[in-house]
């Protein structure tokens, strides 16, 4: 099988790995030419092109199925909605009948919950934060481009908060400083390890349901304070200390949600290496590179 990847970073690029070595032929979307001759030392097919530039991706190879995985770069030069709404709009206007299966990686943050309540693919999606409203702008655009199931089949996976092996770094740096942490510490946070991110995406290229929406979280939220408590206790920091005053990046001015894996768990026989992050955190600081 060919798989065209668009947005080949921290996950994009285990799961290429994975489908690498399984045998199968990967093309994956690049901006720079750095970028290109590290995907082919890998076993990546480049293509150079900006999706933000609908001249630039006008060649593209036919494949059996497209995983749409960009994230939004600060260091781009573009705007969140340049980058995560117009960059498909452009992708979805090239690829045409290039594809068979189409897999978009959405975000949790299209839930605006915060009050602590339990949420899964059938909740109200209401998003509060800029990112969240990108994200659920970029699924419709991805359902109006998918109308039916006479067209090529596409999936929508919600990832949470994705951590894992070097995404910890800034975080155990802080923590071992003894760094205050802004926001609320009884405010939920829905994880899940890069890992289980990648068998995610898997299980649903090989089995999932077309014109599907799945959660992809591990199987237990956590508060704050419990995620900084244990990582300052793995890496021998002193116990977090946060100012409820301070805005987060990533907003806790509420409970927040929580969210539920159960349809994936249940419709794609989904088992997770790193159920929960007392396995998460420990593998993941044991493959970091600390200071």
């Amino acid at each position: 099988m060919q798989f065209l990847i668009f947005g080949c970073g921290y996950v994009g690029r285990r799961v290429a790995s994975a489908w690498i070595g399984a045998g199968h032929e990967v093309f994956a979307v690049t901006r720079t030419q750095k970028n290109a001759d590290l995907f082919r030392q890998s076993g990546i097919q480049p293509i150079v092109a900006d999706i933000c530039n609908v001249d630039s991706i006008a060649l593209l190879p036919v494949v059996d199925v497209v995983l749409y995985a960009v994230g939004f770069d600060q260091h781009s030069g573009r705007s969140r909605e340049e980058v995560t709404c117009g960059g498909l709009r452009n992708v979805l206007s090239r690829i045409n009948s290039r594809f068979t299966r189409f897999i978009y990686i959405s975000s949790t943050s299209v839930f605006g919950q915060s009050l602590g309540e339990w949420v899964d693919e059938s909740s109200e999606c209401n998003p509060t934060q800029p990112g969240g409203r990108n994200c659920i702008e970029a699924e419709r655009l991805v359902w109006e481009y998918f109308p039916n199931r006479d067209t090529p089949g596409a999936t929508v996976l919600r990832f949470a908060g994705i951590y894992g092996p070097e995404r910890l770094l800034s975080r155990v740096e802080s923590i071992k400083a003894g760094m205050s942490v802004a926001g609320r510490g009884d405010s939920w946070l829905n994880l899940i390890h890069v890992d289980d991110a990648v068998s995610a995406v898997l299980a649903c290229e090989k089995i999932g349901s077309p014109f599907e929406t799945y959660v992809v979280a591990d199987d237990r939220p956590v508060l704050r304070s419990e995620y900084y408590g244990l990582l300052a206790e793995l890496v021998g920091g002193p116990a977090p200390i946060f100012k409820p005053d301070e805005a987060s990046a990533r907003g806790s001015g509420g409970l927040n949600k929580r969210c539920s894996n159960k349809k994936l768990r249940e419709q794609l026989n989904w088992v997770l290496a790193f159920p929960t992050i007392e396995m998460g955190l420990p593998a993941s600081i044991k493959s970091t590179t600390l200071p």
